[in-house]
């Protein structure tokens, strides 16, 4: 680990912490607190007020709360795909839905690279395994500044194949006070990924004017809405899209990301009858290409030999 002059993050390295070492930074009001398992957003504040659903320090993280998703977001249909010509079988870990989910570091440990006061960098390496018999290494960097807290993930393949490679972050964002019902949503996608009721397979890449209830082209309230579905057709500033949520007090957080990531999840966080986690957080995930893109090829990235890649995404609060 690599330490700048006099830094002000504070390193907890308590091994018997559930969700690993507690890496604190801080600057212009915000402070964030990154676990090592899965390089996971533990805590994101900003003048105290919570811009992402924290957990425990000594907990095990639930599900993927802010993890970093790689080599693949979301699902890969049944755990099978075809790379090369050659047919992989990942383990089913999602297996209420018979699914492999949110690819194969969320468990485990990174290392330290760089810790500074208002950055840190953690790496892991993806050794090859059944199902994804490729080396890649995965950095991730986390940093703030006046304009937020920025991620970025990058990949380098360390092997002699070619692999298939995707990512994107798993913060569930809290816009204040309230639930996810009480918030209003902008979501500048002109298209939606509709799913199976039962598996959340990929179905079909519709307009939402055919979904009206998913149209959140222009502000409005989610209310009882269900969401779980990848957007596209992302209308973008400057290259840039932004989802944001607010409450009717004008509080929010805004999350930005650039066409490295054409795709988004938003997931309304439905736990029914789990009433201290159902709906306290609206899940955005920007993506560099959508659910079972290791069968459906689409946006998928192939990294060659010694290729690196890198995507960035930005969470600031309004």
């Amino acid at each position: 680990m690599t330490q700048g002059a006099a830094p002000a993050v504070d390193v907890v390295t308590a091994a018997r912490l559930r969700s690993g070492r507690q890496l604190r930074i801080a600057s212009h009001g915000y402070e964030a607190v990154i676990a090592s398992v899965g390089a996971s957003l533990r805590v994101l504040t900003i003048d105290g007020r919570d811009l992402v659903v924290p957990f425990d320090a000594d907990e095990v993280r639930p599900g993927y709360r802010g993890t970093t998703l790689a080599p693949w977001p979301n699902r890969i249909v049944d755990g099978r795909y075809t790379f090369g010509g050659v047919e992989h079988r990942l383990a089913l870990t999602e297996p209420t839905r018979g699914q492999a989910l949110h690819g194969l570091l969320a468990w485990t440990e990174f290392e330290d690279r760089l810790v500074l006061d208002d950055r840190v960098v953690l790496a892991a390496v993806i050794e090859p395994q059944t199902g994804y018999p490729f080396r890649v290494e995965v950095e991730t960097e986390y940093r703030l500044d006046a304009e937020g807290l920025h991620q970025t993930v990058t990949a380098h393949n360390l092997g002699a194949d070619a692999a298939p490679w995707g990512t994107g972050p798993h913060p569930y964002l809290v816009a204040g006070s309230g639930r996810v019902d009480d918030w209003t949503l902008t979501l500048p996608a002109s298209d939606v990924l509709t799913v199976t009721p039962d598996r959340l397979s990929p179905v079909a890449v519709e307009g939402v004017t055919a979904h009206p209830h998913w149209d959140f082209r222009t502000a409005r309230p989610i209310a009882d809405v269900f969401i779980d579905h990848a957007f596209t057709g992302l209308a973008r500033e400057g290259g840039v899209a932004e989802v944001r949520v607010v409450t009717d007090a004008g509080t929010g957080v805004a999350m930005t990301f650039d066409e490295r990531c054409p795709w988004v999840q938003v997931h309304t966080a439905d736990n029914p009858g789990i009433d201290a986690i159902h709906r306290i957080g609206l899940a955005v995930e920007p993506m560099t290409c959508p659910p079972d893109a290791f069968n459906s090829g689409t946006d998928l990235v192939v990294l060659e030999p010694g290729d690196q890649h890198s995507a960035s995404w930005r969470i600031a609060a309004i």
